[in-house]
């Protein structure tokens, strides 16, 4: 794709985030623009490719848009930067931006979780709305800026799967000391109804569910927790990740970096944003099923979390919510536009949206 092409369809990318390019004045890019060179650190391995696959789509296609004038290189996570330290380095300038999941930091404030999935919250779609409509940007970088950072959207793998487990569990009962490879605030609620949660990264997943150091695990989907082999070591596969609905990604640039770009940078940045934001939701929804199919050949055994479940963890999320937004005002700032904006998303999504997704998938399933 060259310059002129990427311009052209970065205005028809997702809601608006690219429209500023349109007015770009094109040799300006190629001739009088600065040489920058920046590092990416991620937060993922090389091996989830739909979401590593989206941070080079990113760094190629702002290289492309400015003709080789931009680099960014991108790092997986612990090349130059553990993968939970990454938001540190941004903001001591020890690389320029990051692709992760701002959940990842709760450890320092609980708010920076909304920005990527509060348990029982926005879909994939109404979480983007909010964000980039609903005003939850802004609210982010006004946030962010405490840390040294700027926030840009960068990506989405939609709602996740509720994780593999050894032994069924249909009661609260069940959940009792149950030792669950979790993370986030869907840890947190969890552990209210008995669950031990269990920080433990990627590539040691399967030995500690094989072992027996872990009960369960609950990683994305079915096309990322394929390609980890976790279905040879557990058979239930339960559904859904009621803690992560949707669960968006963000890139996080050095705020001084930022600011020293010239316009027609900043510009390039929000557009190649806004397109691998886009392709990453697209990937998982085109292989999620297919992995599904396989891992079901495989005889995994698909369970919807029972009612029971779900029920106390509802409560119990809502609880943490309202506790945790009467101590923390930063929390309280962004929770309570976010709360109203997922109360009026669920009214008009429960119209239309809901009303036509059961009609069809009820008569795809019968067969019709």
């Amino acid at each position: 794709m060259d310059r002129r092409q990427f311009i052209r369809k970065a205005g028809l990318v997702s809601t608006g985030a690219a429209a500023s390019v349109g007015t770009l004045a094109m040799p300006a890019i190629a001739q009088s623009m600065p040489e920058i060179k920046w590092r990416l650190a991620s937060s993922f391995p090389k091996s989830t490719d739909a979401i590593f696959g989206s941070s080079e789509l990113f760094a190629k296609t702002v290289s492309e848009a400015t003709d080789g004038k931009f680099q960014i290189q991108v790092f997986p996570a612990g090349e130059l930067v553990p993968a939970l330290q990454v938001l540190d380095a941004v903001q001591n300038d020890t690389v320029e931006i990051t692709h992760t999941a701002s959940y990842y930091f709760i450890g320092k404030d609980l708010t920076f979780a909304i920005a990527t999935s509060l348990p029982f919250g926005l879909n994939t779609r109404q979480q983007q709305a909010w964000i980039l409509q609903g005003g939850g940007l802004d609210l982010f970088n006004d946030f962010l800026s405490n840390y040294n950072a700027v926030m840009l959207l960068g990506g989405n793998t939609g709602t996740q799967m509720g994780g593999w487990f050894r032994h069924e569990i249909n009661t609260v009962a069940d959940l009792n000391g149950l030792k669950f490879r979790v993370g986030g605030v869907g840890g947190k609620v969890l552990s209210s109804l008995g669950v031990v949660p269990q920080q433990i990264p990627a590539p040691d997943i399967y030995p500690a569910l094989e072992k027996g150091t872990i009960d369960a695990t609950e990683w994305v989907g079915p096309y990322d927790d394929e390609r980890l082999g976790l279905y040879q070591v557990a058979k239930y596969y339960y559904y859904p990740s009621f803690w992560e609905g949707s669960s968006a990604l963000q890139y996080m640039i050095n705020k001084k970096k930022w600011e020293e770009l010239p316009q027609a940078y900043k510009a390039v940045l929000k557009a190649a944003a806004a397109l691998a934001n886009d392709d990453m939701t697209a990937a998982y929804d085109a292989r999620n099923f297919a992995a599904l199919k396989r891992l079901v050949a495989q005889g995994v055994q698909l369970r919807p979390f029972s009612r029971e479940i779900l029920d106390a963890a509802y409560d119990a999320a809502f609880k943490l919510y309202d506790d945790e937004a009467a101590k923390n005002p930063a929390f309280k700032k962004i929770y309570e536009p976010w709360k109203q904006f997922r109360a009026e998303s669920y009214q008009w999504f429960r119209v239309a949206e809901y009303n036509f997704d059961s009609y069809v998938y009820s008569q795809q399933a019968a067969g019709k």
